[in-house]
């Protein structure tokens, strides 16, 4: 036995190389049958495969422009990173944006900027900017809430996103005076960190779900009962990655903390439908709502991508006739988002923000029903010059989800659904988790919400205004084309928004419903 270890102990370290690689050879042309290029190249098939794999890596970093890259370019990116991190978010030189390309946004400046008078509560904390609607009002709900940020986090699970980045996102909420959507995952012991939540269901009802899989109406009151910072309740309809389509939760990924909080099984495949069980109509859509509000006393609202309008006009209809109706719609973008979906659904399938909002907007503008309903907007939409835009066309919040993630550290790699996320934000991996420094990272959340809240009310009283809310059609154009080149949102999209109550900053500041308690506390 010596012998031979002495022998192979002498071999040079480059024989082992040709060694190896003449193994992978062998290994190559005789035995792998899956892979055509590393059957007919062994060893340099390898190389090509790899280069793939580091391909969006490379174009990311090394090939694509400042303005090239989607879903959201480097300029894009170092704008939220520096503003989570409370540096110079500033452009020298001008814009190295084309400003005649389609689709460009244009905000009109007053000649004379809105000043702000002594007293004011944007003299003392220059991000103060909150929801100019309550949310449950009209309806009159036992516990109306108005949003204390018109900037929140958008619908993300526990599952989807790591324990840390929940926790670390519900803790930034908190200290940014904002509200914290649960997504469809249910509520996890993550978002229950002093934040304001709104707790988001669809098709697989967990977390108020029965054993059978049926929403749990008792499961619901016990919920909302035990936990007093769920502020409102969203049921989901469709969400813009993958409108109409369900999905599959595999068995190994349900540990026994994600089936507890899920209400599911350990280890067994869970199905969400792509539709609903506990209703098969607009009717009974519209009876289920106020069933959860009369019994858990909360705002209920809807969230779905949009396409076409023939029965959210019946949902409309159904309003004017009964005087009843969602507390709050979520508008979702077609673009997709942070959940996973086939290509054919994200990129075919539901129309983008911008087309789909003014779509059903004017649905409810025509039967007067505008100022009943608060409306959320979701898709890009975290950056001040569109938020803007979004006012301008009749939102009232917004909730972003994606944007919100990269203030905590993602890096765009877009690996969610692999289980890979090299940022610790999407995976269930608790080694990549690690590098998550929660207290860190939830001061960056914050800081993004109030840089983001500050920039625009800045550009609102550029515009002549107060809050965002009195943005009108008419002060944002946008490029359209050539023949056509620059045009208002009124013209571009064939309505005027319908005009929000509005008394003022000092009402606000000073009303009864206005949430983000802690935040305000504090600050005060």
């Amino acid at each position: 036995m010596e012998p031979i270890l002495d022998f192979l102990g002498n071999i040079s370290w480059w024989v082992w190389i040709i060694i190896v690689l003449a193994l992978v050879a062998i290994r190559d042309i005789f035995f792998q049958k899956s892979h055509t290029i590393s059957h007919n190249f062994p060893i340099v098939g390898h190389l090509r495969y790899w280069l793939e794999s580091i391909g969006p890596e490379m174009r990311q970093y090394f090939v694509a422009n400042n303005r090239e890259e989607l879903p959201f370019n480097r300029i894009e990116r170092g704008w939220i990173y520096a503003s989570a991190k409370r540096e110079n978010n500033y452009e020298g030189f001008g814009t190295d944006r084309d400003v005649y390309a389609h689709q460009h946004i244009f905000i009109k400046n007053q000649m004379l900027a809105f000043k702000v008078p002594k007293g004011h509560p944007n003299k003392k904390d220059k991000t103060f900017l909150p929801c100019a609607k309550i949310i449950g009002e009209y309806n009159q709900r036992k516990k109306p809430f108005r949003p204390a940020s018109v900037i929140n986090v958008s619908a993300m699970s526990f599952g989807s996103l790591s324990a840390a980045a929940v926790e670390a996102m519900n803790k930034g909420v908190m200290k940014s005076g904002a509200y914290h959507n649960t997504g469809e995952g249910g509520l996890s012991p993550y978002h229950k960190q002093g934040g304001d939540v709104i707790f988001h269901f669809g098709t697989g009802y967990f977390g108020v779900r029965s054993k059978d899989g049926d929403f749990s109406l008792e499961k619901m009151k016990k919920l909302v009962a035990e936990n007093p910072y769920i502020k409102a309740i969203e049921i989901k309809l469709s969400q813009g990655a993958k409108p109409g389509k369900g999905g599959v939760l595999p068995g190994a990924k349900i540990s026994h903390e994600i089936a507890k909080i899920r209400g599911v099984e350990v280890g067994k495949d869970v199905l969400s439908p792509a539709t609903h069980k506990a209703f098969d109509s607009i009717p009974e859509l519209l009876d289920l709502i106020e069933l959860i509000a009369g019994e858990t006393g909360l705002p209920v609202g809807i969230k779905g991508a949009i396409g076409k309008l023939d029965q959210w006009e019946e949902l409309a209809d159904l309003m004017v006739e009964s005087g009843r109706g969602p507390d709050f719609i979520t508008v979702d973008g077609g673009e997709g988002g942070t959940g996973a979906a086939p290509p054919s659904f994200a990129d075919h399938v539901s129309l983008p923000w911008v087309y789909g909002f003014s779509n059903l907007y004017q649905v409810f503008q025509l039967r007067n029903l505008t100022s009943r309903i608060v409306f959320i907007g979701s898709g890009k939409l975290g950056f001040p010059g569109k938020a803007a835009m979004a006012f301008a066309m009749g939102v009232d919040c917004i909730n972003v989800a994606r944007e919100a993630m990269m203030s905590i550290g993602c890096i765009q790699a877009q690996v969610c659904h692999t289980n890979r996320c090299p940022s610790g934000v999407a995976t269930q991996s608790k080694w990549l988790q690690r590098g998550i420094n929660i207290p860190l990272k939830s001061d960056r959340l914050a800081q993004y919400f109030k840089t983001f809240r500050k920039e625009l009310v800045e550009i609102t009283h550029a515009a002549g205004y107060e809050h965002p809310c009195q943005f009108t059609m008419n002060d944002v154009q946008v490029n359209v084309d050539d023949n056509e080149l620059n045009r208002t949102l009124r013209s571009s999209y064939g309505y005027n928004k319908t005009p929000v109550k509005f008394e003022g900053m000092r009402h606000l500041h000073d009303c009864d419903y206005l949430g983000g308690r802690d935040y305000r506390e504090k600050i005060e």
